[in-house]
């Protein structure tokens, strides 16, 4: 008589998020150990917007992408369950959803992203989910010979850079076009002009605001007093301009039931286990304690987390630390800047900047898995708006989505 030996258990998998860093994640465990995991993705919004070029949005340049989230998840091999999470409890690897449920997990990936709030009560705080429906007006006041002078600005305890950045140059550039006549000033609390990336590329950007007539005022912390008006310190400089425009502040999201470091982030280590917690419970993306929030940076973050669980779930792969590598690109009213930098610190160690790309895809968002994969979906798509074909339909698994429980 012969004995079966008993049936393999998949490794259960939550990934909690619905940006980057959760789709990452997702996309590596279904290469990294897709036989053996099971993957469900926990994420409020039923799209992904790919945020980083809604910056172009208020010029009247196109927009962001916007692609389903439960096909993309589908094609990882994974589950969607509509949902928030609610809190967490490590000792009985569960989680609860403010749907109600209880789930139990083997592993738990958590990619949350952080929450931005206004820093400033006065000025235009950039809120790249409308980012449209805030700044297109004031473009438009621009080109009208409305607005004379504008100062975007960035907070002591600043997000990611970079859209402060392209905004100014936009505008500086849309205003030359127009022939409006702009005065335009970034403050920034910066040594100089983007200096994560190092004094390379810093020399670099700096000399591209020069030749757009951009003013930048670094080593700057800020205060905006009125809508009109600019306090620079040290020195209590004041600024008189028509409109300031500011990058928010960022907190961590603050979840019940892990340890969690300043202002809500949360502390992991080298690959992106949570400190103090001796459970499966990784985290990635803008949710961690790691100062630069940037998409690229998310998705390495996720490749780390993702290694660790799928040698935990027993797939022959040796976990790497995250050792962050940041790609940019900037865009201006011309062709863009594409900025590469080792960091260490919190500053690139070991930058390069050029007009012709360094990585491929040179999309905004630099991730192993899903830039090459959101790559081919833009490919498909345009070839059929070209030839005028129907988009082509995604067949998503009966039971991929579930809403609060209920399979769709």
């Amino acid at each position: 008589m012969t004995t079966q030996a008993p049936p393999f258990k998949k490794l259960s998998v939550c990934i909690v998020g619905g940006g980057v860093a959760a789709i990452e994640a997702a996309l590596a465990l279904s290469d990294l150990a897709p036989e053996q995991t099971d993957v469900t993705v926990i994420a409020p919004n039923s799209e992904f917007v790919y945020r980083p070029m809604t910056v172009v949005e208020p010029f009247a340049f196109g927009g962001a992408r916007h692609y389903p989230l439960a096909p993309i998840v589908a094609d990882a091999g994974a589950k969607l369950l509509v949902d928030e999470l609610s809190w967490i409890e490590p000792k009985k690897n569960t989680l609860h959803t403010k749907g109600e449920e209880a789930i139990v997990y083997d592993a738990l990936i958590l990619a949350l992203g952080a929450r931005a709030h206004p820093r400033y009560s006065h000025g235009t705080t950039i809120d790249d989910r409308r980012l449209d429906e805030t700044l297109h007006g004031l473009i438009q006041d621009v080109e009208g010979g409305y607005i004379h002078s504008m100062a975007f600005v960035s907070p002591g305890r600043m997000a990611w850079p970079l859209p402060l950045y392209e905004l100014a140059l936009m505008t500086a550039g849309r205003a030359y076009d127009t022939q409006a006549e702009l005065a335009t000033t970034i403050v920034t609390p910066e040594d100089s002009p983007l200096t994560i990336f190092g004094q390379g590329a810093s020399d670099t950007v700096s000399e591209l605001l020069q030749r757009a007539n951009v003013q930048t005022i670094t080593s700057a912390y800020a205060e905006v007093p009125e809508a009109n008006e600019v306090v620079i310190n040290p020195g209590n400089r004041r600024l008189k301009v028509d409109r300031v425009v500011a990058l928010p502040e960022l907190y961590g999201p603050g979840v019940r039931g892990i340890p969690l470091g300043e202002n809500g982030f949360i502390p992991v280590d080298q690959h992106g286990h949570v400190r103090e917690v001796k459970g499966p419970i990784y985290a990635a993306g803008d949710a961690i304690d790691f100062p630069i929030k940037q998409g690229g940076l998310g998705a390495q973050q996720a490749d780390a987390a993702a290694e660790s669980v799928a040698a935990l779930a027993g797939a022959a792969v040796t976990p790497k630390p995250f050792d962050p590598v940041i790609h940019a690109k900037l865009l201006t009213y011309d062709q863009p800047l594409y900025l590469t930098a080792q960091i260490s610190g919190g500053h690139g160690f070991s930058s390069e900047a050029s007009h012709t790309p360094t990585w491929s895809p040179p999309s905004k968002i630099a991730a192993l898995y899903l830039a090459p994969y959101l790559d081919e979906l833009d490919k498909a798509a345009d070839a059929a708006k070209d030839t005028g074909a129907p988009r082509q339909a995604v067949e998503v698994p009966d039971g991929a989505i579930q809403t609060a429980g209920v399979s769709v």
